[in-house]
């Protein structure tokens, strides 16, 4: 039966770096397969057979070292169940590890990172658009040296024109391929000079989007919905809740346990960034909250819709997360239409409510603490959407004579 090890050859390189290799032995002959990676000597824990965690790019080259051994071991076992005899020089040989991985060979590093933080909801997502470039190429692989600003320009142009997808989404395609291209230089797997990205290259641009909020009328309405199913009404809780709380995604909101509640304030941890929050309960969400306390079929959750599911097993969170907040919005749709209100409804238009009625009342820092941005930047731009006073007054200035 040959084996397979992944291990870090004696002899340097030039630059002072050992290869990591993989090592397949049968009948006690050995061969070695090298991955085209190089580390210092002190980065390897030869214990584990592993990168250290030292390495500052530990977790890309755990993910590329486990990837590579699975796919030997595919190779090994399909070799094993043949009826005839393969020695290991065999073996090596349908054994292909490239020394220069290409763009798909990299992006598989980057989602396999994605999992491994249980970033799962863009795994999926990132997953389906780099599917959508390799329909664009018609093949599985492109070299580097191949992914040049043409390439990229005439696929901007087929997710336009072709796929009649958005300017945003267009862009959100280019940002992966070029995060894919830098975590390929960053690792030494590709020059920096083949960059397409940049000035007289593939230049990327983020289009305006347009983000329009509730006014508190029309809030008003949704607090006093009356005439609508229990399901319509604990969306609107949850609607509420994540607006009370200047905007928590609705995955923080599904969270929410009692134990989160401690002298009259919320203590969560974001899931999106693990930055912790605290944050006085208002008035109007302890009513909401008491209605809930009555409800013993929740268990530690405010909220029942993930009751029963594994908060641990992040994945499954992730996919029934975006289950139920599909039937929200669906059920936020039809009450909104009963109310009157002509504006697209969803739960993350609670978060451009928050905004559009705070407009320019709140310093800005208040407003990065309440937004929970890491930079008073994103506050600022994100605010934007909503202050009009300014504009609206200079207007007035110049045609109101």
């Amino acid at each position: 039966m040959a084996t397979v090890r992944v291990v870090l050859r004696k002899k340097k390189n030039k630059a002072g770096l050992y290869p990591i290799a993989i090592r397949i032995t049968k009948d006690r002959k050995s061969s070695y397969i090298n991955t085209g990676q190089y580390i210092e000597e002190k980065f390897w824990d030869e214990k584990n057979r592993n990168v250290r965690k030292s390495h500052p790019n530990s977790l890309v080259l755990k993910n590329f070292i486990t990837t590579k051994v699975a796919e030997a071991n595919d190779k090994v076992l399909k070799s094993e169940m043949k009826i005839e005899y393969e020695t290991v020089s065999e073996i090596k040989d349908k054994i292909v590890v490239s020394k220069k991985l290409d763009f798909f060979d990299v992006a598989d590093i980057h989602l396999q990172s994605l999992k491994n933080r249980n970033k799962h909801h863009q795994y999926d997502t990132e997953f389906g658009r780099l599917k959508r470039f390799k329909e664009f190429l018609g093949k599985d692989s492109i070299a580097f040296n191949k992914l040049n600003a043409t390439i990229l320009k005439k696929f901007e142009a087929h997710l336009l024109y072709t796929r009649k997808l958005s300017p945003r989404t267009v862009v959100n395609y280019l940002i992966l391929i070029r995060t894919i291209f830098n975590l390929a230089i960053s690792e030494s797997i590709t020059d920096r000079g083949l960059y397409p990205f940049g000035k007289g290259k593939m230049t990327i641009r983020i289009p305006e989007s347009q983000k329009i909020g509730f006014t508190a009328d029309e809030i008003q309405k949704l607090e006093n919905a009356k005439d609508i199913t229990e399901a319509q009404q604990k969306a609107i809780h949850i609607w509420l809740i994540s607006f009370y709380f200047a905007g928590i995604r609705v995955s923080d909101v599904l969270k929410l346990k009692w134990s989160d509640f401690n002298d009259d304030r919320l203590l969560y941890r974001m899931n999106k960034n693990s930055k912790l929050v605290s944050l006085k309960i208002p008035e109007k969400a302890i009513k909401i909250f008491n209605y809930y306390k009555k409800q013993p079929t929740n268990g530690k959750l405010v909220f029942p819709q993930l009751s029963g599911v594994n908060l641990k097993e992040t994945e499954e969170v992730s996919k029934r997360t975006q289950s139920i907040t599909r039937n929200l919005n669906r059920r936020l749709q039809i009450v909104a239409k009963k109310l009157g209100i002509k504006k697209n409804i969803s739960m993350h238009i609670a978060r451009h409510s928050f905004g559009n009625i705070s407009g320019d009342k709140i310093p800005i820092q208040m407003l990065q603490k309440l937004y929970r941005h890491s930079s008073v930047t994103t506050t600022i731009s994100y605010q934007a959407n909503f202050i009009h006073k300014d504009a609206d007054d200079a207007l007035d200035s110049v045609v109101n004579f």
